[in-house]
């Protein structure tokens, strides 16, 4: 790629813009599955329950183990769960007194770690604004554990902006409500105004993908 390509793809909206512009270009009405299926919600991986690990600290599920409760269930290797940064170094020492093995540092803010059962588990650990208030209402998967709500879900994907991201964060948006969308907006709204536009083309995506 050319280095002025490369230069012009270094943000990640310009990348989102990129990956949504394509989709939309070859997008069509329907999908590979019946929609009874898409509206089933599963929980056929057991992961761990960090309730006991963590005590009071507020944490939630995200990443793909977390995208179960609003659309089919993919295979992950690893669950994926928020922290605050501010709680960082008493979350750290919880895992360690559960025997939690510490695997590496993650480059975006957290650690990953092993289970005592062999389960892969990374601590996103975010100074970002809204995570507090996500954290103090979170939903419940299929297995029961503390998610994102769908907003909050779909912000942490559009932030992420890798297309796999995108890619479930279109299929929840066109399995929403439209009350759940609006909500989406609504927090976009408040913590990610530029990236409203994006939030639209993967609600179309997402509607082209139900067969609307």
């Amino acid at each position: 790629m050319p280095v002025a390509s490369r230069m012009v793809l270094s943000t990640p909206a310009a990348r989102r813009g990129l990956i949504l512009k394509m989709a939309l270009r070859r997008a069509r009405p329907g999908t590979g599955s019946a929609e009874v299926f898409l509206r089933e919600r599963t929980a056929m991986v057991t992961w761990p329950d960090l309730t006991e690990v963590l005590g009071e600290i507020p944490w939630a599920v995200v990443g793909a183990v977390a995208t179960r409760a609003y659309m089919p269930e993919r295979v992950t290797r690893d669950l994926d769960v928020l922290v605050r940064a501010v709680d960082a170094v008493e979350a750290r020492a919880r895992f360690r007194a559960a025997g939690y093995t510490q695997v590496q540092e993650l480059a975006i803010g957290g650690v990953t770690w092993r289970s005592p059962a062999g389960a892969v588990v990374d601590v996103i650990e975010s100074s970002l604004e809204w995570v507090l208030e996500a954290l103090r209402s979170p939903g419940r998967d299929p297995q029961g554990l503390p998610i994102l709500t769908l907003p909050y879900l779909v912000l942490t994907k559009v932030q992420a902006g890798r297309t796999q991201d995108l890619a479930d964060a279109a299929r929840m948006l066109g399995l929403a409500s439209g009350e759940v969308r609006e909500a989406t907006r609504e927090i976009f709204r408040r913590w990610l105004p530029d990236a409203l536009e994006d939030l639209e083309n993967l609600i179309v995506l997402g509607e082209l993908e139900m067969g609307r």
